[in-house]
């Protein structure tokens, strides 16, 4: 059985530009395939202000991104929020959607994805998670609980566990798994008709 895996980032910017592609993806993959979301992992847990550096870092990768991909972002972000370089809650925020909705994790993903480029708010921040639960239709204090839980927790570990297994090091990454074999669609972003094209071939 063939399994399509996506590793990913909700805060990971090429992964941003890249969500129309992947909606091209789902769009040609069979049915009997399955699309599985895999948490990267970007940065650890910090109460500890972005640095300065690494501020510029990252508005230089936006503005990169959007040459290259067409993609948008609100840069007002890095005026009315504390940025932070922790992208692990946001990652357990998709596995505490899941555990409540198989569909919900994607779900949260996308609106992660929204709330941090669209709307300038901070996806680091408990608060911003628990408020963009809600606004999805979650049991948000169910969502609240879970988002601390050891069970999520290990969801998320496992899924890094996942990624390094596949040597997926790259966000975003596309992986096609057929028993033991396995081989990259994606590594790092690309073009839609390159990548629609290994997906074609993978299928055969």
């Amino acid at each position: 059985m063939k399994t399509l895996y996506y590793v990913a980032d909700p805060m990971c910017s090429w992964c941003w530009g890249f969500q129309p592609i992947l909606t091209q993806v789902k769009a040609a993959l069979p049915n009997e395939v399955p699309l599985v979301y895999v948490m990267g992992g970007l940065a650890r847990d910090s109460d500890e202000p972005m640095p300065e550096e690494i501020q510029a870092y990252v508005k230089g990768a936006w503005r990169q991104v959007t040459a290259e991909t067409s993609a948008s972002f609100n840069f007002d972000f890095w005026e009315v929020c504390q940025p932070r370089r922790s992208t692990y809650p946001s990652c357990r925020a998709f596995y505490a959607a899941k555990a409540q909705c198989e569909d919900s994790g994607v779900l949260m993903f996308e609106a992660i994805q929204r709330a941090y480029y669209q709307e300038a708010r901070n996806p680091s921040d408990t608060e911003t998670l628990i408020a963009v639960a809600g606004e999805i239709g979650l049991d948000v204090d169910r969502f609240e609980v879970d988002l601390k839980s050891e069970v999520i927790e290990k969801e998320m570990q496992d899924g890094f566990q996942l990624r390094r297994s596949l040597n997926a090091n790259e966000f975003p990454s596309l992986v096609m798994q057929n028993e033991n074999a396995v081989s990259f669609l994606v590594r790092g972003y690309d073009a839609a008709d390159a990548v629609l094209e290994r997906l074609k071939n993978a299928l055969v």
